[in-house]
């Protein structure tokens, strides 16, 4: 069975975005990026809602052949065209760079992809992963929390039915007093 993550940079209060979509507080450190590519470079596949696929795919597939791209971002752009990629949307119809469109039921899908062979599944997305939580599908949360209040947004939380406890696998601490928390879910 794969093991599913839902990991994701969030403000202090809770939020994936600011109430107008803004993301400007979550610019990450050399250091975060770096363990946000290792991550990428170690997931076998990657689940991405609608709408944080538009925003990924609309840099990282040419970011390594811009003007003053970074060996950073050169080595993340890479990683993340070479990843197996699944987009969950109702909208969108064709996709590229090692993606494929599923817009039947995501939680049937993730349900199937954990029982496939393969490497780790991630999901970057807020909105799928609520369904994930609420299907008991996720075995990790990668708690990426910035020092910053937005008051309002995308929650990284979804509301629940019941509780989910967790078991604290490690703390870490980056640049800028941003916290990594990754917790497993006890079963």
């Amino acid at each position: 069975m794969r093991r599913l993550t839902f990991g994701m940079n969030l403000s202090l209060d809770g939020y994936i975005n600011a109430p107008d979509g803004d993301l400007g507080w979550g610019v990450p450190s050399d250091e975060l990026f770096q363990w946000w590519s290792d991550r990428v470079g170690a997931t076998g596949t990657a689940l991405y809602g609608r709408k944080l696929w538009e925003a990924m795919s609309s840099h990282w597939p040419t970011a390594d052949q811009r003007p003053g791209a970074t060996p950073a971002e050169v080595e993340f752009a890479r990683r993340w065209r070479e990843m197996p990629k699944v987009v969950f949307s109702s909208t969108t119809s064709a996709v590229d760079w090692n993606a494929r469109v599923v817009t039947g039921d995501a939680v049937a899908e993730i349900s199937r992809l954990k029982a496939d062979d393969g490497g780790p599944l991630d999901i970057a997305s807020a909105t799928l992963a609520a369904a994930a939580m609420r299907a008991g599908l996720i075995d990790e949360y990668a708690v990426v929390t910035h020092p910053v209040l937005v008051g309002g947004g995308t929650p990284f939380f979804a509301t629940l039915d019941s509780w989910v406890n967790l078991t604290l696998m490690e703390t870490r601490t980056f640049p800028g007093g941003v916290v990594l928390t990754r917790y497993e879910t006890r079963r």
